[in-house]
């Protein structure tokens, strides 16, 4: 008996390879290997989650070399297949696709099924509904011979008459669409009507639901919030990578990318509403709902997302005076931003505050409420101050207090969500997210994405199997540096097995410098490689974190204030890491622990609310105006604020409140420490004796 032809088959991006036999389909080889590859519809070719990507030519690395003639060509379920995900440029069903040779085949993320956790939840808090788009039901009374008017005003009058609705107007283009409505739904119809002012939609008989989507344009994910306009119950919430990643991690490499490539801000454009679009479908999937059910959409972002998306030319916010094109909120057709709706969509764009802080901030703000600290009667003026900070790639930071509320950026680059860390990746599952260090023994525990146990803890090995642990995501960064420090195995200048530090088995040469062995998979019999902390991966944390206190100090200084009484940690990763040991590391200033809290997705909670309502639209606009701006690029005290921010928690900064919590390690004598108010004030009167000076 002949043995069957085997063909070897490698998957990227995970590595997994075998041979299987000629003939065996792809999703069936995946199986075979343990790829994760996602299929709903049980290989029936309906469901188009299996989509991948065949690759070809010669792969020295793997001893392939690999032709077109390796994987049978589409046939009838490929040729018939209408899914919601479309089949495009070399994409193939995985249940289709026969492996006929040596092959490398990609999974792209969108087929995986453990793909990224999107961890973007939104609280609405108590919003007053308020809807800018509403659904009518009217009756049109039959025309007679004694009117002489056409079926349009015919309309407005029963809009009149039976909703009290005064001074509309119909929509020119939907002239047509009220006929055919009149006729096919026997004279009762249904119309959406926006800002009280215009029907922009007729549907025959009955409608009952208008969908809308709050859409949070991050540089590293996009997050969707779809909600009844009727109601304002969210129905779903969904998220996506940012796709313009592949152009650059940080906001300032996409626009160098633009800067050296004319025209590629186009790219970038089409990326990003590609995958706007995607999430709309994948939101309204969620719901069994269909696109044009969605007749209203509100979008917010920083200012280079926000350019980005709209086709605006960002190079001019990547050097001073870090000019906006528009700043004022903007009311666009969904359709042409390519976004597949209901044609009478429109896009709400909230305004954006600075050059370097964006309409996500205005979102922020509106969501959390720092706008009613301003006088001028725009809010009840309050004596306290308020910070809120949304920790990202580009964090931006809202004082508010005393009448007056600030705003600002700060470029804290990507190591807080993983980037620039050896063993750092993105908030999956098996990423070490929690960290705990005994200052007794130097050893960790620890605790990953998708396993609710401690390392130390029974059951945790079995359940974290799956997955393993893969690297180390922002929080349990944030959390092992304060961690490192508070256990004696770091100095207060960020140097691992620094002068007067504890020794310790988990500490390792490594180069000139030395590590931290945070995992060793042998200690649980996993496979995979250790997890390490380096001192290149401290350094990245240092600078991140010493730039966002930075900008915090700064716009201290304009208010003129000493201390903070409440912090918000705002975003995605703000929601998820630890406010002591946030507060620990110098992330933030001196406050009760009690009152340094998380405020969740606050800008997918601001874009909701101006989705659901129209007051809100209106004082979000109002409060922009009145918001003071500081430009951390031109502020000479930024880098004086920058270096001392670099010692752990700070170099000169005291924690007296934070100390009432947890006990701080002793800093040396020679940190200098002092109160920042006597630095600043010896500063400025050495200034004055300059200036008197002949």
């Amino acid at each position: 008996m002949t043995e069957p032809v085997e063909h070897l088959v490698v998957f990227t991006p995970s590595g997994l390879r075998g041979s299987v036999p000629d003939g065996t389909t792809v999703l069936d080889t995946a199986r075979r290997l343990g790829v994760d590859l996602d299929s709903v519809c049980g290989g029936r070719g309906i469901c188009g989650r299996c989509q991948v990507v065949p690759t070809f030519g010669e792969f020295a690395k793997h001893g392939i070399n690999a032709t077109t003639s390796h994987i049978s060509g589409r046939g009838t379920t490929e040729e018939k297949y209408r899914g919601r995900r479309p089949l495009t440029g070399d994409s193939r069903l995985g249940c289709a696709a026969t492996v006929c040779g040596d092959l490398v085949v990609d999974v792209p993320a969108e087929s995986q099924v453990h793909q990224q956790v999107v961890r973007k939840e939104v609280d609405l808090g108590d919003l007053a509904l308020d809807p800018v788009l509403v659904l009518r039901l009217v009756e049109v009374s039959e025309p007679t011979l004694g009117e002489s008017i056409g079926e349009r005003q015919r309309l407005v009058n029963a809009l009149t008459e039976q909703w009290g609705l005064e001074s509309l107007t119909v929509a020119d283009d939907l002239g047509v669409d009220v006929q055919q409505a009149l006729n096919d739904g026997n004279r009762t119809i249904t119309v959406a009507v926006r800002d009280d002012r215009e029907v922009v939609a007729v549907w025959p008989g009955l409608r009952d639901r208008a969908l809308g989507v709050a859409i949070d344009v991050g540089s590293t994910t996009i997050a969707g919030h779809l909600c009844d306009l009727a109601t304002g119950e969210a129905l779903a919430t969904a998220g996506t990578m940012n796709p313009q990643i592949r152009f650059g991690e940080d906001l300032m490499s996409r626009v160098s990318y633009v800067m050296m490539n004319p025209g590629g801000e186009a790219e970038l454009t089409s990326a990003v509403r590609g995958a706007l679009d995607d999430l709309v479908g994948d939101l309204v999937g969620r719901v069994d709902a269909e696109r044009d059910e969605v007749l209203e959409l509100v979008l917010v972002g920083n200012p280079v997302m926000h350019h980005l998306f709209l086709g605006y030319d960002p190079t001019p916010l990547g050097r001073a005076p870090f000019t906006l094109a528009v700043d004022k909120a903007l009311d666009l057709e969904a359709h042409n931003l390519t976004i597949e709706v209901h044609p009478a969509a429109r896009v709400h764009v909230l305004p954006c505050i600075a050059g370097h802080v964006g309409a996500d901030t205005a979102a922020v703000i509106l969501a959390t409420g720092l706008g009613q600290d301003l006088g001028a009667g725009l809010g009840q003026q309050d004596q306290s101050t308020r910070l809120v900070v949304d920790v990202g790639t580009n964090a931006e930071i809202v004082l508010a207090g005393h009448g007056r509320v600030l705003a600002a950026s700060s470029p804290t680059g990507p190591a807080f969500e993983g980037a620039q860390i050896s063993s750092g990746q993105r908030a999956t599952p098996g990423a070490i997210e929690r960290v705990r260090i005994d200052a007794t023994t130097g050893k960790p525990r620890i605790r990953i994405i998708g396993v609710d146990a401690w390392s130390d803890e029974d059951g945790f090995a079995e359940a974290a199997s799956p997955t393993g642990v893969t690297g180390i995501c922002g929080s349990g960064i944030i959390e092992v540096v304060a961690e490192l420090w508070m256990a004696g195995l770091m100095d207060a200048d960020g140097v691992i097995a620094g002068a007067g530090t504890k020794p310790s088995d988990r500490i390792v040469a490594d180069g000139r410098t030395f590590s931290y062995v945070l995992f060793d998979p042998a200690e649980l019999g996993f496979g995979g490689d250790r997890v390490l902390v380096t001192q290149n991966d401290i350094r990245a944390i240092q600078l991140a974190k010493a730039a966002l206190y930075a900008g915090i100090r700064l716009l201290m200084d304009h208010l003129e204030v000493e201390t903070i009484d409440e912090i918000g940690l705002a975003g995605a990763f703000g929601s998820h890491i630890d406010t002591i040991r946030a507060t620990v590391l110098g992330l933030v200033p001196d406050c009760d622990p009690d009152r340094v809290t998380s405020v969740g997705n606050a800008a997918g909670a601001g874009a909701t609310i101006a989705l659901l309502s129209g007051s809100a639209r209106r004082s979000i606009t109002e409060i922009v105006d009145h918001i003071e701006k500081v430009e951390t690029a031109l502020e000479p005290a930024f880098q004086d604020h920058f270096v001392a921010a670099m010692a752990i928690p700070h170099r000169t900064a005291d924690y007296p409140r934070l100390s009432t919590r947890i006990t701080l390690p002793v800093r040396p004598e020679n940190s200098g420490a002092g109160s920042e108010r006597s630095r600043r004030r010896r500063r400025r009167n050495d200034a004055t004796r300059e200036g008197k000076t002949p």
